[in-house]
Order: structure tokens, then C-alpha cells, then sequence
């Protein structure tokens, strides 16, 4: 079955499902695979839980007429998401970067919907299974949609933008990210770039953080761009006040003050790309003020939580050596005596592990803390005069113990360290 005629059965039956224990009826079951799992196996389970069809690249030991049999579950899947990506004529912004993807992302949305029917992506649904299932939740009603990029290896971006094909892209930065699999950082940079690339290829726009060199240097490849930043001629802003939400200045014909409900100084970039990406499409100003302003991040990004009389920002969702650093900083020039780090191990670094970890070690060493836990082997395995704990349930156990009142707490790690939980002390 060609893919035009998957798209027609896909008109009909427009909601998609991987995860057979997600199911619901009339859904198109897409029986991926991976090292560790084989949809194919849930094929027949996924019929008789009320799937309209389901796409399969196996044989299977029944037949049914609701069984779409395609070489590759995957690539069926990306066809699709890009058959449907061809039926609009709308902007697609496609975003990526080091640090302050999902942020952005979140931001630019709840600007954009203020003016616009705006889709984005869900969650992390960042990859090369969720940019497409992105991609096929947006309806016929869509004026704007928000696409979120991850990657961890060179021509992954470019590949998300052969069916993403974005008008527009923002890199938010681009740092010491995914080292292990990009190689270096050097390719980090490329890989990054791989979003501006194929803009200049379709005549698209891009908006560039001139506070970030690399950036800048990738934008030079795009013909038309949009720049913003604390240091950018027409589209600048800066921080007035940052205990512990951040307060921006927006140089416009009349200043324009936000108060935002996010913390560290590391979050103005996000701020001024929501601001200036919502003013090129002529949002008006009091609504994208209002639209940042009301905004909550959640998720384990840059939350503020209060325990009794402890102060908490839990930010653990992920890290890597600019995203922990800019932390760090924010967190020690923060008002307050009283402050504990509870940082996680740092992933996919590579042969750089040891390194980042060591120049880590070296920030802390320059502030004075009531505490610092270091959680996971590759903090453990550097000399220093922290308490070494091996995973996150061992730094909730020591939290509670210390019975801690009145202080500062960060909490950061990698996803894998699982960090939240150290929360659980105060249960």
C-alpha cells in the first residue's frame, strides 16, 4: 500500500498509537521496534483492543484485513508525517539546541496561541518517533506550529527537517551536549547547525541569539534572519531583577518589564526569542507580556517548590556542562546563606566526562555551601572534599537525615540520575 493511501485511512482514523498499553479504540497502531521491544508482537492484542488498523513490517501468524504489511514501521511512520507536513501552508518553527529547548518551546507556544491556532510538541517528544507523531497530531485548524529537535549524533537534525520542513528555526545555543555521540564539540556545532543548513537551502528565516558565538557563526550560512539578544542592536533585553524569578527589560519604543516565574539569569535568552519571535508575527506586545508572564515551567525544568521552610529549585530534568555551570553561578548569587547542591552525574559526555566533571568540581570549589552532594560515579571517581554518594535514593536518605530547615536547595543531574527524588525526603 503506497503512502497516499495510508494518508486517506489516516484522515479517517487520525490518531496514532506505538505503545499497544496506550491503545484506544479506533487508534492506528504503528508496531514499532527496538532492541528491547517488537510491536509486531502486539499486533493481534492491539486489534482486539479496538485498533482500526495496525501497521506491521513482520510476518505475522494470523491474517485480518486490518493489517497494513510495509517494509519499515518507522519510515512508514516518517512518510507519513511528512505527507501530512505537505498538506499546510503555514510557518512550522522548528527549534533545537544545547540548553533551554523545551523552555523556548513553551514559551514561543504560549505566545504564539494567544494570536494563533498553535500546535507544538508534547513533552519530550523530541526524536525520530515523536517529531513525526508531532507532526500528525496537528489538525486542519492549525495556523502555527512549534517543533521541538533534540539530537545526539551528526545529520539527526537534518534529517527531522526532510518531513518537519520547517519555514523557521531558532538554536537556542550550542554547548558541551551529547558529546559521546556527536564526537566532539565541533560537530556539536555542525550538527546544530544542520537546522540553518537546511533553512538557506528553502529560503526559510532564522531567528539568532547573538549572545552565543556559535550560533551566530552557523547563522551566517541563512540569508534572512532575525537576531535578538542582550547584546543585539534593535532586539535586546535584560535582566532587572533575579531573586529568585528573573524580571526582564525589553528595550522597545517603551520599555517593556516582565515578570516571569522562571529562575536563573540562564533563562533571558528564552525570554527574548518568545518576545521577538512573537513580535515578527505581529503579536501584540501586551499579549506576549501577559503570555510569558503567566507562564509556570513544570517538568522538572527550573521549578521553584517550597518544602516547609526550605526553598527548592529542581532542575533535573537534564544536564550537561554549560547547562550545570549557568546553574551553579545563578544558584550562588542568589540572596540567602544557607545553600545545599545536590547535583547528578553529567551523561553522554564521552571521553570529556572525566574533564567536565573535574572543571564542575572547580566551580563549586570557588563558593561557600552549607552542604554539597555529589550523586553517581563520574563525580565519585574525582578527588574532592564533597560527601560522594552513588545514586539519588542514597541523597534522599541523606537529606532527610539532616532533618534540613531553612535553606536553598539545587537539584540537578542528568535525566538518567533520576534527581527528582531526592524530593521524596520531604514526604
Amino acid at each position: 500500500m503506497n503512502i497516499e493511501d495510508i494518508y486517506k485511512i489516516y484522515q479517517q482514523f487520525p490518531a496514532i498509537e506505538t505503545d499497544s498499553r496506550k491503545l484506544k479504540k479506533d487508534d492506528i497502531f504503528f508496531a514499532l521496534k527496538g532492541p528491547n521491544f517488537n510491536g509486531n508482537h502486539f499486533a493481534k492484542q492491539s486489534l482486539d483492543l479496538g485498533a482500526a488498523y495496525v501497521i506491521a513490517d513482520e510476518p505475522l501468524d494470523f491474517e485480518d484485513e486490518r493489517i497494513i504489511n510495509v517494509t519499515d514501521v518507522l519510515e512508514t511512520l516518517q512518510r507519513l508525517a511528512k505527507y501530512h507536513r505537505e498538506q499546510f501552508q503555514i510557518p512550522f518553527i522548528a527549534i533545537t539546541g544545547s540548553n533551554g529547548k523545551t523552555t523556548t518551546k513553551e514559551l514561543l507556544h504560549e505566545v504564539l496561541s494567544t494570536t494563533f491556532k498553535t500546535y507544538t510538541t508534547k513533552g519530550n517528544l523530541n526524536n525520530h518517533i515523536g517529531i513525526p507523531l508531532t507532526i500528525l497530531k496537528i489538525k486542519s485548524d492549525a495556523e502555527m506550529a512549534v517543533i521541538e529537535m533534540g539530537a545526539n549524533h551528526l545529520h539527526e537534525i537534518s534529517g527531522y527537517c526532510e518531513y518537519a520542513q520547517p519555514t523557521h528555526g531558532l538554536i537556542t545555543n550550542i554547548g558541551k551536549a551529547h558529546l559521546e555521540g556527536f564526537g566532539s564539540e565541533e560537530n556539536v556545532k555542525k550538527g546544530k547547525g544542520e537546522l540553518f543548513k537546511y533553512l538557506s537551502l528553502h529560503n526559510g528565516t532564522a531567528f539568532v541569539n547573538t549572545d552565543d558565538n556559535a550560533v551566530t557563526d552557523e547563522s551566517k550560512q541563512v540569508q534572512h534572519v532575525i537576531y535578538y539578544g542582550s547584546r543585539s542592536e534593535n532586539a535586546k533585553g535584560k535582566i532587572i531583577k533575579n531573586d529568585p524569578f528573573i524580571e526582564v527589560e525589553i528595550e522597545a519604543e517603551k520599555p517593556v518589564n516582565i515578570k516571569t516565574n522562571l529562575v536563573g539569569a540562564y533563562n533571558l535568552p528564552n525570554v527574548l526569542a518568545a518576545f521577538y519571535v512573537g513580535k515578527y508575527f505581529k503579536v501584540d506586545e501586551n499579549s506576549i507580556k501577559n503570555a510569558i508572564e503567566n507562564y509556570v515551567p513544570s517538568n522538572s525544568r527550573s521549578q521553584l517548590i517550597e518544602k516547609d521552610t526550605n526553598l527548592i529549585i529542581l532542575d533535573a530534568y537534564n544536564a550537561n556542562p554549560g547547562s550545570m555551570k549557568v546553574a551553579i553561578d545563578n544558584f550562588a548569587n542568589m540572596k540567602g546563606g544557607k545553600k545545599i547542591l545536590l547535583l547528578g552525574s553529567m551523561m553522554e559526555l564521552g571521553s570529556e566526562s572525566e574533564k567536565e566533571h573535574a572543571e564542575i568540581i572547580s566551580l563549586i570549589d570557588q563558593h561557600k555551601w552549607y552542604a554539597v552532594v555529589l550523586v553517581g560515579n563520574n563525580f565519585k571517581e574525582i578527588k574532592n572534599s564533597y560527601i560522594n554518594l552513588e545514586n539519588s535514593l542514597l541523597a534522599m536518605d541523606w537529606l532527610k537525615n539532616e532533618s534540613v530547615q531553612n535553606a536553598q536547595i539545587l537539584i540537578k543531574g542528568s535525566r538518567s540520575m533520576q534527581m527528582e527524588k531526592v524530593l521524596e525526603a520531604f514526604q
